[in-house]
């Protein structure tokens, strides 16, 4: 039975844990002690972990299956907009209709550098929304991506061709071949997807525009130091 330490005075710091392990359930302790210690509340991880040990709100781990396969590490790029690695995700909304989500990554600062949300996404309009991107930054060297339809086909070929980017293709079922992307995918569909309910198209696209502001610039990121993606690459540059 963990008891509260006499003499020191938790009461904020236990009330933001709570409001924050409420607004983000899917978060560990860990997550959460980075985001209270950017906040300026706390600096040392027992004491997160001992209110958040007294308050319940250890997360319950899903068991998945154990599967022993060698493990090839992927290189590193050493800057921003060097590779960047795509993929696809699906959902449903309420009334049951399936819809796709297209999502960008930065395989450097980690940061979701676009997601696109709508029921059928082709190669032509992953194109128009990959010359969207290029107004706001640099587009990549390279991007890894899988053997989709929508990502073989002419109208990606000739538009890598035209931009000078090197579309490089993952080996059939070899998911760890792009294994930042599916990183992301399962942070996304963790705590995003599976904690929503969309009314409509129109809501999914305004609730994962909203996770993914939160993504970018406040969720920490342990393999950065634990900053957020998007401060991670603005300090890189």
């Amino acid at each position: 039975m963990w008891k509260p330490l006499k003499g020191r005075n938790d009461a904020g710091l236990r009330s933001r844990l709570k409001q924050l392990a409420e607004r983000y359930p899917r978060y560990g302790y860990p997550t959460l002690h980075d985001m209270l210690r950017i906040e300026g509340l706390v600096r040392n991880p027992k004491r997160t972990y001992r209110i958040y040990r007294e308050e319940g709100l250890q997360v319950r781990r899903k068991r998945r299956k154990k599967l022993t396969r060698p493990r090839v590490p992927m290189a590193v790029p050493t800057r921003v907009n060097e590779r960047w690695s795509v993929d696809f995700v699906s959902d449903q909304l309420a009334n049951g209709r399936r819809f796709r989500v297209f999502n960008v990554v930065d395989d450097f600062s980690r940061e979701c550098v676009a997601q696109v949300v709508d029921f059928s996404i082709s190669g032509l309009r992953l194109t128009r929304e990959l010359d969207r991107i290029s107004e706001r930054r640099p587009l990549p060297d390279k991007i890894v991506c899988d053997n989709g339809p929508e990502l073989t086909c002419k109208a990606m070929f000739f538009w890598a061709k035209k931009r000078g980017i090197k579309l490089h293709f993952i080996q059939p079922g070899k998911p760890t071949q792009n294994a930042f992307v599916e990183s992301f995918n399962g942070k996304f569909r963790d705590y995003c997807l599976d904690l929503n309910w969309f009314a409509g198209i129109d809501d999914a696209r305004s609730t994962i525009n909203h996770w993914r502001k939160h993504y970018n610039h406040v969720r920490p990121h342990r393999s950065l130091g634990r900053k957020p993606p998007a401060v991670f690459a603005e300090e890189a540059a």
